[in-house]
Formats: structure tokens, sequence, C-alpha cells
């Protein structure tokens, strides 16, 4: 639980067009100080850090006229995603795989394509697909189970 995380967190987040965006309480960026960093730190050391519900929107799927929904967390809680995102991505990212470009620092599926015409000298053809509830239906215990190889904290 290391301060300079979590203010690399809140620079990370208020960069973001999305960091004066209100989850259900009002807090966002702009309402941000060191002290209360420090009493997030604090309320997750001593067990009593809860997240809050998130407010559901809906938007439009890109090129679709279907919406899909999503949730704003609050900015307490934004930050803490954001410094567990940066402890996890500090310790897997060295151990992915190369050829590996979803959700990952400059990789996209721009990067996979220049990756296949590269290495395979293009494509006539490509499928997308779209995994229904894919992030809905993600296994837990699994994960976890995964995480707790490498991290026993």
């Amino acid at each position: 639980l290391r301060p300079d995380i979590y203010y690399v967190a809140y620079q990370n987040l208020y960069a973001n067009k999305g960091a004066s965006t209100k989850g259900i309480l009002d807090d966002t960026a702009d309402g941000f100080s060191e002290e209360k960093i420090k009493k997030i730190i604090q309320s997750l050391k001593d067990g009593t850090y809860y997240p809050q519900p998130v407010r559901r929107m809906y938007i439009a799927k890109t090129n679709s006229k279907k919406m899909r929904p999503l949730g704003i967390p609050t900015f307490t809680d934004k930050l803490i995603q954001e410094a567990v995102r940066i402890i996890l991505e500090s310790i897997y990212e060295p151990v992915f795989e190369d050829v590996s470009h979803g959700f990952r620092p400059q990789r996209s599926c721009h990067t996979a394509l220049k990756t296949i015409k590269r290495e395979f000298g293009g494509a006539r053809w490509f499928v997308e697909g779209d995994i229904k509830g894919c992030f809905d239906n993600i296994d837990h215990v699994t994960l976890i189970g995964f995480i707790n190889l490498k991290i026993k904290d």
C-alpha cells in the first residue's frame, strides 16, 4: 500500500477525460487531496474500505444501434482500481506472450493486425467476434487462484 502508487494512479486518472465523470457520489478528481488519498490507504489497511455501487449508463455500441451497459464507479473506486492495475501490470506484463494484444499497454487490434501482416504476409479475411457477456461470466475463484500463484498478499 505504497502512497506513491496511489499518486501515480491519481495522475493517470486526472489526465483522463473521464476524471470528472461522477459515479453515484459527487467525488471527482478535482475534489481529491493528499489527505484523502492517505485516508483511502488507511481504510484499505484496516479493512474498512468497501467499494460503492456503480452508476449504470447505456452507451451505443460502435457501428451498431444496440446499447451496452457501462458502470461508472466513484472516483475513489477508480483510484483504487488504477492502483491495482499498476501493480498487476508490473507483475504480469513481463511474462505475457508477445502475441497477446488485448488490454495491454501500447497494444491493440491494430498492433495485432500489423503482427499478422509481418509474420504471415497478411491475410485474405478476418473474423470479428464478440463473446456475449464475457466479463460478466468470469470465474472469479479461478482468477483469484491464478493471481495467487504469483502474488501471496
